[in-house]
């Protein structure tokens, strides 16, 4: 059973940062891309941003500029560094593994909550 656990949500007033993270356990991660997705009230989760196995990322246009996301394969865990928050940030996100050859194993974590305002 795949395990995804993110940390690191929280409220932060905007211009401010947070990094989350999430570990992967009983993979391993090297044989998958990891990514972000972010769901606010009353909409539909959303794409955020990926990093391949190779590490090519891509972002959603929303955050492009001002979130980066890196891995660290030796400790199963990928990094979402978001700064100039944005109150329109303020999102449940949730990590995303995908497996590079098997798309059908895609598995996701509870999520972490992220709220920016004054």
């Amino acid at each position: 059973q795949v395990q995804l656990q993110e940390s690191g949500g929280g409220l932060v007033q905007p211009g401010g940062s947070l990094r989350l993270s999430c570990i992967a356990s009983t993979i391993t991660s090297d044989m998958y891309h990891m990514g972000w997705f972010r769901q606010a009230p009353g909409k539909q989760r959303e794409f955020v941003a990926r990093i391949t196995r190779s590490g090519s990322t891509k972002f959603a246009d929303s955050v492009k500029g001002r979130f980066t996301i890196s891995r660290d394969n030796a400790k199963n865990t990928v990094y979402l560094q978001m700064d100039n928050l944005k109150p329109e940030d303020t999102a449940i996100y949730y990590c995303n593994v995908v497996h590079v050859s098997n798309s059908a194993w895609n598995y996701w974590g509870q999520g972490t909550q992220v709220t920016v305002s004054s």
